[in-house]
Formats: C-alpha cells, sequence, structure tokens
C-alpha cells in the first residue's frame, strides 16, 4: 500500500495557544491543567483539567465542523442512549488563532481502536440502538456534508484512485467487486436522517469494556444512514453484524449493501492518508479485511 501523510495543520495550534485562549475568554478555566490527547487529521484536543477537553480546528476545512457540532449536538444529546461531547463552552477567533473552538466535557474511557469492546455482542447491540436513536428525520437546515450522507455513487471517484494503491491485484480485484455490488444497490428513498457522518473505532469510547460514549461529531450532516452503519464492519466481528443489524432494526438489504460500501471507501481512505498515523493506517487495514473477508 502506498501511503501518503495525513493533511497538515494550517495555523500553529499547541497547549500555550490553548491557554491563551482560556485566560482572554474563560478565565475560570485558564489555570487547570493542559495535555494535549490528540493533533488528528482536522483538530487538536487537549484534556483540560479532570472534567474537560478543548477542541479546536487546525485546518480551515474543520472549523465549520466545529461550528455545527456547536449547533446541533446540545440538541441531539438529550434523545441519545450514550454520551456524547456536547460544547460547554464556545470560544471565539483570538490571539492569531482564526476559528471558534470548543470546550467538551471529558468522557472516560479508551478508544475501541485501541481497546475493544470486551463483549462485542454488547457492543453491537449498543451501537445499534444508538445508531437508531440519532438516525431521525433531519431539519432541512441540517448541515450539509460534500462526502457523508451523499449517494454511495458519488465516492466511486475516489475509490477507483485508491484502489491503485494496493499492491495486491487480487485484493484491488475483490475490492472492486465489492464496491460494484454496493453502488449496484437501490439508492436511499428515505427522508434525510441525522448521521454522527465519521462513526470509526476513533470515535467510540470503550469504558471498562462497555461502548461508553460516542465522540467527534465534527461530520455531522443528514442523508442515507447507509454512511453510519458501515461501523458494523468497522468494529464488530462478522459473528455479530447481525445483531448489530436487528438492535438497528430497519435496514433492509439495500441499505445494508451500501453500508458495506461504505465500509470500504473509508478504509481506502484511511489506508490512503495515514503514513504518519499508524492508528489510522491499522482501521483502515482492519476494515479493508473485514469488507473483503465477506
Amino acid at each position: 500500500m502506498n501511503l501518503n501523510s495525513m493533511p497538515a495543520a494550517e495555523v500553529p495550534v499547541s497547549p500555550s495557544l490553548v491557554r491563551q485562549l482560556l485566560t482572554d475568554q474563560h478565565s475560570d478555566l485558564a489555570g487547570l491543567g493542559i495535555k494535549v490527547l490528540a493533533n488528528g487529521w482536522d483538530n487538536l484536543v487537549c484534556r483540560l483539567g479532570d472534567a474537560y477537553l478543548v477542541r479546536l480546528p487546525r485546518r480551515a476545512l474543520a472549523a465549520q465542523l466545529v461550528v455545527n457540532e456547536q449547533r446541533w449536538l446540545p440538541s441531539l444529546a438529550g434523545h441519545l442512549p450514550l454520551p456524547v461531547p456536547a460544547p460547554v463552552r464556545i470560544g471565539r477567533p483570538s490571539r492569531g488563532y482564526p476559528w471558534d473552538w470548543s470546550v467538551v466535557p471529558y468522557l472516560p474511557g479508551d478508544i475501541a481502536a485501541r481497546t475493544p469492546p470486551a463483549d462485542p455482542g454488547e457492543a453491537a447491540l449498543a451501537l445499534g440502538g444508538f445508531l437508531a436513536a440519532l438516525h431521525s428525520p433531519a431539519p432541512t437546515d441540517a448541515p450539509v456534508n460534500p462526502s457523508r450522507g451523499i449517494p454511495l455513487s458519488g465516492r466511486t471517484a475516489g475509490v477507483m484512485a485508491q484502489l491503485s494503491h494496493l499492491d495486491d491485484p487480487a485484493v484491488r480485484a475483490a475490492a472492486l467487486l465489492v464496491w460494484e455490488c454496493a453502488i449496484a444497490a437501490p439508492e436511499w428513498d428515505g427522508p434525510p436522517v441525522w448521521l454522527h457522518g465519521d462513526l470509526h473505532p476513533a470515535n467510540i469510547l470503550v469504558d471498562h469494556g462497555r461502548v461508553g460514549a460516542v465522540i467527534d461529531f465534527g461530520d455531522i450532516t443528514a442523508g442515507d444512514p447507509a454512511t453510519d452503519l458501515a461501523v458494523a464492519w468497522m468494529v464488530l466481528p462478522a459473528s455479530r453484524r447481525e445483531d448489530f443489524r436487528r438492535a438497528y432494526g430497519r435496514a433492509d438489504d439495500g441499505t445494508w449493501a451500501r453500508a458495506r460500501g461504505w465500509a470500504l471507501a473509508l478504509a481506502l481512505v484511511f489506508l490512503t492518508h495515514s503514513a504518519d498515523n499508524p492508528l489510522m493506517a491499522g482501521i483502515g487495514r482492519r476494515t479493508l479485511n473485514a469488507v473483503l473477508e465477506q
């Protein structure tokens, strides 16, 4: 697999910047300890004391995503069966930093990419139930995402380009067959539903062996629920995917086929852009294997 690096930060982001912004805008929090937890594709995430995290966009593309979380997540949180990091404080541009930022509650646990759930069956029920609650009809002013929630065929150009990075011709051929089957499935013809938009093992927290929270709603949008249902191939063993599907309760065969296609598309993105991020590359490899083993 030929890998590229993850996107570079477009502005300097650091704990010292976090401290300065807090001092200016939320001075009651400025004395708390600050420690970097993640410097990801979109955000710098810092632990702030015992109870909070700070999320700062590190590139312009992510800036609107933070605004979307601030606008919509507080109203959705109360209807969901798992905790989510609805912002508790909002930060504004300052000190040369150009974008809005958030203080969110710290939710305990480790990401499922590092600490898988102890009981996959229980995890299947928890994730299926969470998505069943989240996937309610969305309002007409829900955020628009150009690459999530869209008809699966809209991902074809990217998938074709990324397939060329797979070294093994047999793997390329098998992945192409999966893709062709997925885009042949009927398109979603229901109302656009709320979507997490980026539900993978690094955005699911496991606490004491159980799925404890779902985090990072930056890609929140509305559209085809198959986008989120791809998590069945990203987190669960094959033996528990039907448990997940039953817990979700409304994935017909076309939706399930598209979900597998979404899992393939996301696996290829992670593999192609994670030369300097072993965690995301590992998610991509495991997801690709899960999609192809079927």
